[in-house]
């Protein structure tokens, strides 16, 4: 199959699609380290128009990764026409992984890439591809270094395209989900230092999956020991305000989020900004 271009783009994003798809295709096979992001789907998306079957999506599954977003990284995976893959990783069994250090996505990944490395040597010596572009580079992402050490490449970094890039490409390729919000791991929604179990990650997933089910198209829960610090768009925040400001509404709120096991509930004024509990470090 082959993606063809519904929109124009500038001329260095057009060099990079075209550099993309030579450096895909001359590989002979490849192994994409699939989540279902934006930027992973992207790859996935060359990977399969270039290699065909010689093309592999694979998706890790733990706790720390919310239920919807795996169906929609199947369903997309679907789309595409890729052959598709769920591995069970287990994150949460290494030390250094549950204690949430400063170190835990070099945790991840290590495990994640550890498990890829034989998948892709059966495969006939595939090669891994993740999603990282050219952004991830000047933010704290320790998990990089662990996919480094396992040899997996990064075609979006390597060529220099950003987040903004991928958006534009994606969309120009006609993939439905090019504007598809940022949703990193759950264990993300924890303070550093602060202990990671699956009952704590299914309780951020199911207040998470609840907001969304309101209405509210993009939302963090930040659980920081038992409370819970709702993240919504800056835009929406007035919006937000109005709506829990009815006694019942906000009842609604309050005794939803005390059954999923949280002692007290709030609303971040700020808004949703990714990695803020990076402010930490």
């Amino acid at each position: 199959m082959a993606f063809t271009l519904l929109d124009s783009l500038p001329a260095s994003l057009e060099r990079g699609l075209s550099d993309l798809r030579h450096q895909v295709a001359a590989l002979p096979r490849v192994v994409v380290a699939y989540s279902g992001g934006v930027d992973s789907a992207l790859v996935a998306a060359i990977a399969v128009e270039q290699r065909g079957a010689a093309a592999l999506a694979v998706t890790g599954v733990s706790p720390a990764l919310a239920p919807h977003l795996r169906r929609e990284a199947a369903q997309q995976a679907r789309w595409l026409g890729i052959r598709h893959r769920e591995i069970p990783t287990a994150e949460l069994a290494d030390p250094a992984y549950a204690a949430n250090p400063q170190e835990r996505c070099y945790a991840c990944k290590r495990e994640l890439h550890g498990l890829l490395a034989p998948i892709a040597a059966s495969a006939g010596g595939a090669v891994v591809l993740d999603g990282v572009n050219h952004d991830d580079l000047g933010d704290h992402r320790p998990g990089i270094r662990a996919a480094r050490e396992h040899g997996v490449r990064s075609p979006l970094a390597e060529l220099g395209i950003d987040k903004a890039g991928v958006r534009r490409l994606s969309r120009a390729l006609g993939l439905p989900w090019w504007d598809k919000p940022a949703q990193p791991c759950l264990a993300s929604r924890f303070p550093y230092g602060e202990p990671i179990t699956a009952a704590r990650l299914q309780r951020v997933a199911a207040a998470e999956a609840w907001l969304l089910q309101q209405g509210w198209p993009e939302v963090r829960v930040r659980s920081q020991g038992e409370t819970a610090r709702i993240e919504l768009p800056a835009a929406l925040l007035a919006q937000a305000c109005a709506r829990w400001a009815d006694p019942q509404l906000r009842a609604e709120l309050v005794s939803t989020f005390l059954e999923l096991g949280f002692s007290a509930v709030s609303l971040d004024l700020e808004g949703l900004v990714s990695g803020k509990l990076n402010r930490d470090l």
